[in-house]
């Protein structure tokens, strides 16, 4: 956190991760390029390139989206996270990159603007051939613009979080349209079984994990049997929570991240104002649970941020009884304050 936008910090796990982004996006076009003069050797430089970049986005895309649940599944991918945002700009511009050639290619020079080209020569039949999947790259490349344009913390508070958030998530709807695009793009000229497969593995994967990282998190969600007594409910033992740490539950539906530290216990929302990041995962840094995306605090017993921060996170109420914590799981509004429940001596 930092009170004002200030110039990226290159630290040394953004240098290496941007050198290894840079680095294998280079190496994945020179191999591409000289793959293709060998097996290919009659296609022209234009087409070369214009598959080159197109197919290095849309793998990079896979990449990007597959980042999420690996995350959920195994937290060593989490430095991937961290600096995603790097990825997503790097795959708008080869996209743009891939759109620059395919309308200097095959739109320019006509009587008719080439935006206008693109949409008039994709006429709709009832053929493979009439599938408009250009129109649908036009439209995909837009929304990746957008998320490229948008990905600095500037529009994340300008936006707010929620309609930042749910601009993002239309990066589904941008895959959607480029799997539409090069499905039926690649349709209209070749007919080895090897593009199936491989559109296919991909697609698979990116769906298959998205389903096992849901279903880890369900059943995480699922396996906390919860005690009631009047309005409270036995969430955990005190021993479950490590020091300076969180042991997060489910309650009423919604997680929570309850904290040791100081002979005390406080239990907050585990979303995190900034990009949704689970502070439970998270630790108590300077007296302020940290959270581990971006390191936003927050204190433990109000949920709100320290001065001059404005960002708020729910409190609970909670209670501590014969080693054993108990909460309310009706969550105070953000920015309350919840008293500490003192642990026993």
């Amino acid at each position: 956190m930092s009170v004002a936008y200030t110039a990226v910090q290159w630290n040394r796990q953004k240098k290496f991760y941007d050198f290894a982004l840079v680095g294998g996006v280079a190496l994945y076009l020179v191999t591409f390029g000289a793959v293709t003069e060998i097996f290919f050797p009659f296609v022209t430089e234009e087409i070369l390139l214009m598959r080159a970049f197109g197919t290095a986005a849309f793998l990079l895309l896979h990449i990007i989206l597959c980042i999420g649940p690996l995350c959920r599944l195994n937290p060593k991918f989490l430095p991937l996270l961290y600096n995603r945002r790097h990825a997503g700009v790097t795959c708008f511009l080869l996209a743009f990159v891939h759109a620059l050639l395919v309308v200097a290619t095959y739109h320019a020079g006509g009587d008719l603007n080439p935006i206008l080209s693109i949409f008039a020569s994709s006429p709709i039949t009832r053929s493979v051939a009439g599938v408009p999947f250009q129109p649908f790259g036009f439209f995909a490349l837009v929304i990746l613009f957008l998320l490229a344009a948008t990905s600095h913390d500037f529009w994340l508070a300008n936006l707010t979080a929620p309609v930042w958030k749910a601009l993002h998530i239309s990066i589904y709807f941008a895959y959607a349209l480029l799997v539409g695009h090069v499905t039926f793009g690649t349709l209209q000229g070749e007919t080895s079984w090897l593009y199936v497969t491989a559109m296919a593995a991909g697609l698979g994967t990116v769906l298959g994990l998205h389903f096992l990282g849901a279903r880890k998190e369900l059943e995480k969600d699922s396996a906390w049997e919860q005690k009631t007594d009047d309005t409270l409910v036995d969430a955990c033992a005190v021993a479950d929570i490590p020091e300076k740490r969180a042991h997060i539950v489910c309650v009423s539906g919604e997680r929570v991240a309850i904290f040791k530290y100081d002979g005390k216990i406080s239990a907050v929302s585990n979303v995190c104002q900034h990009q949704n990041g689970p502070l439970g995962e998270g630790k108590i840094i300077a007296g302020c649970i940290t959270c581990p995306w971006h390191g936003y605090q927050y204190l433990p017993e109000t949920g709100a941020s320290p001065p001059p921060f404005v960002e708020k996170v729910p409190t609970f109420n909670v209670r501590v009884n014969n080693g054993r914590v108990w909460i309310d799981p009706k969550p105070n509004p953000a920015g309350s304050h919840a008293p500490p429940a003192l642990l026993e001596t």
